[in-house]
């Protein structure tokens, strides 16, 4: 699935380690295309696809790629043999799954050896929110109309707030 306008080249990469990751990544892609990124999903498994994601981490820069987005639950390996292939940024987003409800994919993704990082986001939905977000502020360093676009998403997140506090300061309380 790719999610790039006619002609142009997606920016970011989400991959996921399995389809089942989709409805915790969706939040993800949608996040990416209210800021206007250009984006391509795929599944690859760093355990059952090695070779496949070692070939498309090794690809990723050549193919005009500047984020990769990597979703994994359990042993959640998949953000750090991304890292391992590619010298682009990589976040990784934990997927809450398993006994331990994402904790274990939590520390196989934020555990990385000294020289492969891997830029680490919360456990589920908010992780996949934020993985878009980070990667649209890693791409504004170098575009002026994503940096705008930012700005804008931000100020519109501080508007929602101060909404709902006015709304609730007019609230009754008794005894006040």
């Amino acid at each position: 699935m790719a999610k790039a306008n006619k002609g142009e080249t997606p920016l970011v990469a989400i991959i996921m380690g399995s389809d089942s990751d989709w409805e915790t990544m969706q939040r993800c892609s949608q996040q990416l295309e209210e800021l206007g990124v250009a984006f391509e999903v795929r599944i690859l498994s760093a355990h059952r696809t090695p070779a496949e994601a070692h070939a498309f981490a090794a690809a990723a820069a050549g193919r005009g790629l500047k984020v990769i987005i990597a979703a994994a639950g359990l042993a959640a390996h998949l953000a750090g043999a991304m890292a391992a292939g590619s010298t682009l940024p990589v976040i990784g987003v934990p997927m809450e799954a398993g006994p331990l409800n994402g904790i274990d994919a939590l520390l196989s993704t934020v555990q990385m050896p000294p020289g492969v990082p891997v830029a680490t986001v919360g456990i589920g939905v908010c992780g996949a929110m934020n993985a878009a977000v980070l990667a649209a502020q890693i791409l504004a360093t170098a575009d002026t109309a994503m940096a705008a676009r930012v700005a804008e998403f931000r100020s519109a997140q501080a508007a929602k707030v101060k909404s709902k506090d006015a709304a609730f300061a007019a609230r009754q309380f008794p005894g006040s």
